[in-house]
């Protein structure tokens, strides 16, 4: 295939359906892969309605062998791996001794298993792909720990130092790899979601937004490597506070805008 090619997770709605339809209508090979088959049908016939090109398929992101399966299909097809987008995940809020383990657990196993899983079985494709790339989604959650949202953050934590450490490992592949962190998102997954952050912050962003964000992310290559993408005012004003402010102040405005002591 001569057009570059994305692998996008999570891709039946919110942002992963965003990111699909925004690199479809600029010329990339779509593949989009979700637990939903119906969304996913709907999001195929979307995108070739527009002239785009997509395949689609069933794939749970912490089953190993399913990801291995679904990367040969989709490479058998393409014999190229250009962007993989890992963006399927889950999210549960309230206090952290509310919420079941097995919440706890599937966080944990989907947000970071996933992305690690995924990775892995895809570091052959995008080795023989030229100037390819990952991106993980992240969170402003995991700028510092976030009351009523413990695990998930705690989980994107864990991915920006995946990301960070791959990165570095994977450059004398030519493998680009780099995490976007957007606030929070306008997504079925935040439906009904109230916590002290959302009440604070609101939710500013739509999954355009953090498309958009995905796409600009993608096109930067610079002299100066660059990992971490904050998408929204909100996202950068706190990202840069956690990396200047003393910690006791980034403690301190984290626990208003949770409404914690």
């Amino acid at each position: 295939m001569e057009k570059p090619v994305v692998f996008v997770t999570g891709a039946a709605a919110g942002i992963g359906r965003a990111t699909a339809l925004l690199f479809a209508a600029r010329g990339y090979h779509v593949g989009a892969y979700d637990l939903d088959d119906a969304g996913l049908r709907e999001l195929a016939g979307e995108v070739r309605a527009a002239g785009g090109t997509v395949d689609v398929g069933v794939l749970d992101v912490t089953d190993g062998a399913q990801w291995a399966e679904r990367l040969g299909e989709f490479h058998s097809r393409t014999g190229r791996l250009d962007v993989l987008v890992n963006n399927a995940g889950v999210l549960r809020a309230g206090p952290f001794e509310t919420i079941d383990s097995a919440a706890h657990q599937r966080i944990v196993a989907v947000n970071l298993g996933g992305v690690i899983a995924g990775t892995q079985a895809a570091f052959p494709y995008l080795r023989d792909t030229p100037g390819a790339q990952v991106v993980n989604l992240c969170s402003a959650s995991a700028i510092y720990g976030q009351a009523e949202l413990a695990t998930y953050g705690a989980s994107k934590a864990a991915v920006r130092n995946l990301t960070e450490a791959l990165d570095l490992e994977w450059r004398r592949h030519d493998i680009r790899v780099l995490a976007v962190w957007p606030l929070f998102v306008a997504t079925g997954m935040l439906a009904g979601v109230q916590t002290g952050s959302t009440r604070s912050l609101g939710v500013r962003l739509t999954v355009d937004d953090v498309a958009e964000g995905i796409w600009h992310a993608t096109r930067r290559r610079g002299l100066l490597p660059r990992v971490h993408y904050s998408i929204g005012a909100q996202a950068k004003v706190l990202a840069a506070a956690g990396k200047y402010a003393p910690n006791w102040v980034v403690r301190t405005v984290n626990a208003r805008i949770a409404r914690s002591r």
